[in-house]
């Protein structure tokens, strides 16, 4: 199987599902939901440090299961990068075993959401103020793993022909 991985990325309310979807019916492929959405939506408490190794084991299982269904890429909506960031947000650092498997899951090609939309309320998001400075967070965790990506901006329009039109071109210049 050569499935290109194609990770779906960056700060709350930046249009990470839409997009996702909207990928994944272009490329005629399957999409990966962000696992810790549905996991979080069942906490009665505040998200705890297992809680957050329990997402990174979701996010890697869910991905694993629906790998064999994708058709040439897989769209994936967020990665387990999202815990290591939040870790180091609330508790100061990351799970280890994030860390250690952080270089052994890499993704062909990351999207890097811009933070250009309005805010959406949701009552799973956390920090509406603090959406520039997650921003150089992911750029920086990136850089760190030497990821390819683009920073995607615009509208919801703009953003699915900005994303298509830098995932071709990595097709084009990233073949194998």
């Amino acid at each position: 199987m050569n499935i290109k991985k194609i990770a779906i990325v960056g700060p709350e309310s930046t249009g990470k599902s839409t997009l996702s979807a909207q990928l994944a019916a272009h490329y005629k492929t399957i999409w990966v939901p962000e696992y810790a959405r549905e996991y979080c939506e069942k906490l009665a408490e505040p998200c705890s440090w297992q809680d957050e190794i329990n997402m990174f084991k979701g996010q890697l299982e869910l991905e694993n299961r629906l790998l064999p269904q994708a058709n040439a890429l897989l769209i994936c909506d967020t990665t387990f990068i999202t815990v290591k960031i939040w870790s180091d947000h609330i508790f100061g650092k990351s799970p280890q075993e994030v860390l250690d498997e952080l270089p052994k899951h890499p993704y062909d090609f990351y999207l890097l959401m811009n933070i250009d939309l309005p805010w959406e309320d949701d009552p799973l998001r956390d920090f509406p103020n603090q959406r520039k400075h997650f921003m150089g967070i992911w750029h920086a965790e990136l850089k760190a793993l030497h990821a390819h990506y683009a920073v995607i901006s615009g509208s919801k329009q703009a953003r699915f022909q900005n994303a298509v039109q830098a995932i071709d071109q990595f097709l084009i210049t990233k073949p194998n």
